[in-house]
């Protein structure tokens, strides 16, 4: 998360925003802050592999993704994927572009609304108190492994995916997006996006052949009887969302929650501001989405002749929106490398933005909402106690390791 230090620039030829271990040691924000300054559309090279675009200011990252008649999701969203193509493209919310995107949207979104998610706040908060039970022991915990289970709590029900295999869902789904990080690696990458497909694919699978005998409450239900475009989808279909959403869901709110109580160990003077005002809980979130930006980039393809920031990029390019860079430049956010849990405006882009705008963000912000409110209440500070360890992706700003010591605050203790 280190920035620049004030005018600091690195080298052009010194970049690579490709290599995913990178991700772990460097520190990207001072390459993505020389981006911005000196090369705001700038082509990395790869020798004997197709090269893409890199787009780093706010402005033209927000342009780019709002225009979805330019910009194709559908050859593939993450720059692994740049070289071939995605072979769910085309058939997933986000591999889509209009109008197919929006006969799968609109139905989608309505199950995760805000009204539903609030509706299941008093739950969510039961089962967040639950989670958080090793706080309370006075010893070391790893806060990035704890979050890792977030997710499911606010949209596991939702979602439709049986609550007995929510604890396996964080290794399935990692292991699909970081498949070269040594937490997650299962041997070859190619055998980890095995594994990890095979589980969650054959657990998604029982599940819609239900959905298809007894219709529930939730997305599965909703996708299986979808009107797309004058037809239903087909399993495989519905298979693919599945996974999808689920990948969404799991692979972004837990590094925001991380981010966040790293930020807050690292910066105590902010935590007794977000206690001392409860008020603050939900522009800490904001903060938080902002600081940690858990999707690093957007990829597209461009499907015409384009122009952005004077440069002139042809038909059939690979095209990549560097949201984290985006949430850090210094014409929209003063002091972009400072955590201000009161900062506002905040206009960040931790979503999205535009038609491929996340449907999951409603929850998301309630159950990290329930977080900021539940630690706040118990705990004065995060003591780091250890070394923390950055995912092994350019996709995903995860952690994998977080070692804190919280604190309770005098006549805190667990709560059922």
């Amino acid at each position: 998360m280190t920035g620049p230090k004030g005018h600091e620039r690195v080298s052009l030829d010194s970049i690579d925003l490709f290599d995913p271990h990178r991700y772990r040691t460097h520190p990207q924000h001072l390459d993505w802050a020389t981006l911005r300054a000196q090369a705001p559309v700038w082509r990395q090279e790869r020798p004997g592999r197709p090269a893409f675009w890199n787009v780093t200011r706010y402005d033209a990252v927000r342009a780019m993704i709002k225009d979805t008649g330019s910009y194709s999701s559908t050859h593939g969203n993450v720059l692994d994927v740049a070289e071939g193509g995605d072979s769910a493209g085309g058939y997933t919310m986000p591999l889509m572009d209009p109008p197919s995107h929006g006969w799968l949207r609109g139905p989608s979104i309505r199950t995760m609304s805000t009204l539903v998610v609030r509706r299941r706040e008093e739950d969510i908060r039961a089962r967040l108190r639950r989670m958080l039970e090793p706080c309370y022991d006075g010893g070391v915990v790893d806060i990035a492994g704890i979050m890792l289970h977030l997710p499911m709590l606010a949209v596991g029900e939702i979602l439709g995916i049986p609550e007995s295999v929510w604890p396996d869902i964080p290794a399935w789904t990692m292991s699909g997006v970081a498949p070269e990080d040594p937490v997650y690696s299962a041997g070859t990458t190619e055998r980890t996006l095995r594994k990890a497909h095979y589980q969650l694919f054959a657990m998604f699978s029982e599940v819609i052949a239900d959905r298809r005998r007894n219709p529930k409450d939730d997305l599965i239900s909703v996708l299986v009887g979808l009107d797309f475009g004058g037809r239903g989808l087909d399993d495989h279909e519905v298979l693919l969302n599945c996974y999808s959403m689920v990948m969404g869901a799991n692979t972004t709110t837990p590094y925001v929650a991380s981010h966040l109580v790293a930020a807050m160990a690292e910066r105590p003077e902010a935590w007794r501001l977000v206690r001392a005002d409860p008020r603050l809980a939900s522009s800490c979130v904001e903060e938080a989405l902002r600081w940690a930006t858990p999707t690093n980039h957007l990829m597209r393809k461009t499907t015409r002749d384009v122009e952005i920031e004077g440069v002139k990029i042809g038909e059939g390019e690979i095209v990549c929106a560097w949201l984290a860079s985006a949430n850090r430049d210094e014409q929209y956010f003063d002091d972009p490398y400072e955590f201000k849990p009161d900062r506002k405006p905040n206009p960040h882009m931790a979503f999205s933005i535009g038609p491929h705008y996340c449907i999951g963000g409603p929850a998301a912000r309630a159950v990290l909402n329930v977080m900021v409110e539940e630690l706040a209440a118990d705990f004065e500070a995060f003591e780091p106690a250890g070394e923390v360890e950055h995912l092994a992706s350019n996709f995903i700003n995860g952690l994998t390791r977080l070692p804190v010591r919280p604190r309770l605050a005098p006549g805190a203790g667990a709560r059922s």
